[in-house]
This record gives structure tokens, sequence and C-alpha cells, in this order.
């Protein structure tokens, strides 16, 4: 224990603080921290390094004294900020690094770094003071610490995730806000300077109640696919995850806010189950499955009377082959995608018109599958039927769970 700890002091010419010291005798010294190490050694040598200047470190750590949780307090209350975890980050000089490094290297030794146990510290330092938990995984805030100079404190505010699912009651409204087509979103006179193709869209139906209460300065919307805007979304809803960028407030009543955003809503939008998830779950419920599945109820007009008895079959549609629709081939890459259709049922409403009930793998575009899109999605109902098909309404009744 001795042995090594002269072998640093004559390496460093004495000059070395309790820190450093007792941070490189971390595998050989028993103690609590590095200070209680330090300090056991020196006892053992009769020697005192207390204030000497540390060669390895600048004096770095004296810089973490009550001025830097000063710094850390005015930015919390500056940006008025809620947390329950937490993580701290801090920049410090690479000279420092490299002599703390090369020391390490020198006797062999594997032991935590000097940006860690600055890390370790201040995090220590704020759990005493604001009885907050550190999180490695999963955090609200981080706090970045510039050791380089004077110190300086950044706070980094972790988006909020809020699942849930959607209804959509009103036909007209799309699950997004869409720019304008005119001026790409900066605002003209064809969108009345909102720079708005359409004045409200799922997202921003719920999402500007989160953004007020959490004063977030930005919502993501993340929908488990999409309905077009002129079809409605029934049954239990589409899943979707809202993402809240840089939320003060993090802490919600969903279950009122909820009730508030769906009375207010009354009509056109419904929103149900919300509740904080993880970041990952954003990306879960876009990736599709070959479980996942969507039940859809169309209206389906043709323009001469079909044959009822051709009807049925429909009913063996299985396997479908679907070049990228032409209405969307402008942000779609054209390419075949294979679908299957699960299940299918009419009722004859006159003899143009029938109502389908229809549940797909998720992906198969229903119009088209109605259609045909000039041959481009095959089979469909307008080759069986041997008539001209089109969709005249279109109702999502439910989307399988990821």
């Amino acid at each position: 224990m001795t042995e090594l700890a002269e072998d640093i002091l004559r390496e460093t010419g004495g000059k070395i603080c309790r820190h450093c010291l007792g941070r490189k005798l971390s595998k050989t010294v028993e103690g609590a921290n590095n200070i209680e190490r330090a300090d056991k050694v020196c006892s053992e040598l009769n020697i005192t390094i207390d204030g000497a200047e540390c060669v390895i470190c600048d004096n770095l750590f004296d810089k973490l004294d009550e001025d830097l949780y000063k710094k850390i307090d005015d930015k919390i209350n500056q940006l008025e900020v809620e947390f329950d975890t937490f993580l701290v980050g801090c920049q410090i000089s690479k000279d420092i690094q490299k002599r703390d490094d090369e020391l390490s290297e020198k006797f062999g030794l594997s032991v935590e770094t000097i940006k860690k146990e600055v890390n370790r510290l201040i995090g220590l330092g704020i759990w005493q003071r604001y009885d907050r938990d550190a999180e490695f995984e999963r955090q609200d805030i981080v706090f970045n610490v510039d050791l380089r100079r004077k110190p300086k404190v950044r706070i980094q505010i972790n988006p909020l995730y809020i699942e849930g699912k959607y209804n959509k009651l009103k036909r007209g409204i799309p699950q997004t806000k869409w720019p304008c087509t005119k001026c790409k979103g900066r605002g003209c006179e064809e969108c009345n300077g909102t720079g708005k193709q359409y004045p409200e869209s799922v997202e921003e139906l719920i999402s500007e109640h989160f953004l007020k209460l959490t004063r977030g300065r930005q919502a993501k919307f993340h929908g488990a696919g999409r309905e077009d805007i002129d079809v409605l979304m029934l049954g239990s809803g589409r899943p979707f995850v809202l993402e809240i960028k840089e939320p003060k407030i993090r802490n919600l009543d969903l279950a009122k806010l909820e009730a508030e955003i769906n009375e207010i809503n009354k009509g056109k939008t419904s929103y149900h189950n919300l509740h904080v998830v993880e970041r990952g779950r954003k990306a879960e419920i876009k990736q599709s499955s070959p479980d996942t599945y969507k039940v859809y109820q169309a209206i389906v007009e043709c323009d001469e009377s079909f044959d009822t008895e051709k009807l049925e079959e429909l009913k063996e549609l299985n396997e479908i082959q679907q070049q990228t629709p032409l209405r969307v081939l402008r942000r779609r890459a054209d390419m075949v995608r294979v679908k299957h259709v699960l299940d299918l049922s009419y009722e004859i409403i006159d003899d143009r018109t029938f109502s389908m009930k229809v549940k797909t793998e998720g992906g198969l575009y229903i119009k088209e599958l109605i259609s045909g899109d000039e041959g481009r999605s095959s089979p469909n109902v307008s080759e069986i039927l041997g008539v001209n098909a089109v969709c005249a309404q279109l109702d999502v009744l439910e989307v399988s769970e990821k």
C-alpha cells in the first residue's frame, strides 16, 4: 500500500491533491472515498499534502464549491424546470485528462478517471441538495458543467414521451400539421398567414395543450401509421406517441388533462389512455410486424350495376401485389409491396353500391384495392366485379397493437 503511494508521490514531487492520490490508490487502499484513502496513507507515511498544488488536476476539485452549486441552483430557478432524475456531464482540460491517464498507465492502474470522479462528486452534491436521483439510462435532465475555465453550467432538458390512442371523428383533419404547399410554411395569402394547408390536425389538437402545461419548446407526433385526411379513425383508436421537447414541467395529471382535451375537441378528435413512456416506444409503434393488422369499413360505388354473385369472389381475395399508388408516388418510393387480405365481408346497399368490411395486413392501400389504380394494384375489386369501382367513403375500425 505505502510502496505505491511513495512511488506516486515521488513521480509527482509530492505535488498531488488528496483526490488524485486517493483515486490512484482506490484499488489498494480501503476507504469510503478518495479523500479518506489519501488521508489514511498520509497518516501512515506521516506527511501532509493538503493545500499542495496538484500537478495532475491543477486543483480542479477546488472548483466544486458552493459557488458552483449556486450556479446550478440559479440555472434551475431560471428555467423553472421540474426533474425527478438527472445525470451529470463535465468538460475539463484535455491536458488534465492526459496527465491523469499517463500517471495511471505508468503504474498500470485501472482506476476511475478524473472525469468520472468529478461527475460523481457533482452528482452527489446535487442529490444532497435536491433529493433527486442520478439515473444513467433515462433521466429528466442533464447538468453539463464546463470546468475548463471559470465554471459554467448548462442544463439539457430531455424530452417527455406520452403514449395513447386517438380517434378522428370528423373528416378533413390530417394526422399531422401540413405546411402550406404554396409558401412551404412561411405564411402567405393562400393560407391566411398560418403557413398551414389545413387549419388543424390530430397532432395540434392535443399538442397545444401539452405545450402550454409543460412549457415545452416543440411537440412531435409519432403515429402507428396514418389514415388519409378524408378517413375517420374509429374503434379503439390508433396508437401514437407525443414527444414534448424541452418540457419545463413533467408531472402532469394525465387523466384530468385527457378529459379536458376530449371535451374541447368533442366531435373532432378524442384521445385515450394517456401515459408516460420511454423514448424507445416511439420507434416501436412505427415498426410493422407480420402479426399487425387493420380493419376498414368502405363504401364502394360502381359506375354501373354489378353482378351480386361476383361479390362472393371478393371473399377469396388474399395476396395483393400493390405498386406504390399514383396519389402518393411523389413522396413514396416506387416499388411493389406484397400484402394480404385477412378477412372480408360485404352488405349490398343498392345495385351500384355496397359496403365492405376488410381486415388486412398493415400497409395495404384500401382505395387502390378497390379501384385497381390503373392496374398498379392486383387483384382488385374492380377487375373481379368487371365494373369500375371507387371507394366513396372509408373508415378505420381497428388498428392492432404492436
